[in-house]
């Protein structure tokens, strides 16, 4: 399956500004790309790229006041199959996890295991399956919250959205994370494209979506608390405890988002010849 992705960004800035990006595809999964253009960087004379500890690719530039555009597209060559699912898969004992999985299991800026450890232990500590355990933390989060972008909110951490009972795809992926912190299983935000592919199209226009790794089996696993079923054809772009870790555009100066346009879509048999 080949999925075309790519986004159309600018920001306006009010003097020379530095910026650091992250929404390049994840350096694990770059094997899978057909085609990229070059990154378009319009008013910006200089670029550096640079890799994070946990893969992210990032970018540095320094762009003058005016608009400045970021532009990106390519071709993604996915298995066309969902994510995975182990049902048997198991939580290791804190004492067996290998080292690098264990900043996982911490609180973060928007994960507030102190906040809500008592609760995720009485409402899911008795289940003794790993992934039965995570599975009913994506329902309980799934059908507790209410999706709305209208109410979005860039500073709400899980306990709020656990008790706003709403928020987007990241405020999902916090509570879920959060929870399952909370019963020694690691839990990693992600971020990246996700296209509406074997499933009905959503009305709401392209956007990157946030999900999650846990750590069941010896091994990570996706899941996703917001749409709360395998999906096809995610395109990884940052990983890191929270979306505190991996901001898309971080501006050390003030900006206004002018611009925003993502595209996640399969290649129809004409568009695939053509490329």
């Amino acid at each position: 399956m080949l999925i075309r992705y790519g986004y159309d960004i600018a920001v306006e800035l009010f003097q020379e500004t530095p910026l650091v990006t992250a929404m390049d595809v994840h350096s694990s999964i770059r094997a899978n790309i057909v085609i990229e253009e070059s990154i378009k960087t319009l008013k910006a004379p200089s670029v550096e790229s640079f890799r994070d500890d946990d893969g992210t690719l990032r970018r540095r530039l320094v762009a003058g006041p005016g608009v400045l555009s970021l532009g990106l597209k390519g071709v993604y060559s996915a298995s066309g199959e969902p994510d995975e699912v182990d049902r048997s898969a198991q939580a290791s004992p804190v004492q067996d996890l290998p080292l690098e999985t264990l900043a996982y299991l911490s609180g973060s800026r928007y994960c507030e295991t102190d906040l809500l450890s008592d609760f995720a232990w009485r409402t899911f500590g008795s289940i003794s399956s790993g992934w039965a355990k995570v599975q009913s933390i994506c329902d309980f989060v799934h059908n507790r919250l209410v999706f709305s972008y209208p109410l979005a909110r860039e500073t709400r951490a899980a306990n709020e959205a656990m008790n706003e009972g709403l928020g987007v795809c990241r405020d999902f992926t916090h509570m879920a994370i959060t929870l399952c912190r909370c019963l020694n299983i690691p839990a990693r935000y992600c971020n990246g494209f996700l296209g509406d592919i074997g499933v009905p199209p959503e009305p709401a226009p392209m956007d990157f979506n946030a999900w999650f790794e846990a750590f069941l089996g010896g091994r990570w696993f996706t899941f996703d608390a917001r749409h709360n079923c395998p999906r096809i054809g995610r395109i990884l772009i940052a990983r890191g405890r929270d979306a505190a870790d991996i901001p898309m555009i971080t501006t050390f100066g003030p900006h206004r988002l002018i611009q925003f346009a993502v595209i996640t879509e399969e290649m129809d048999t004409a568009a695939r010849r053509a490329a």
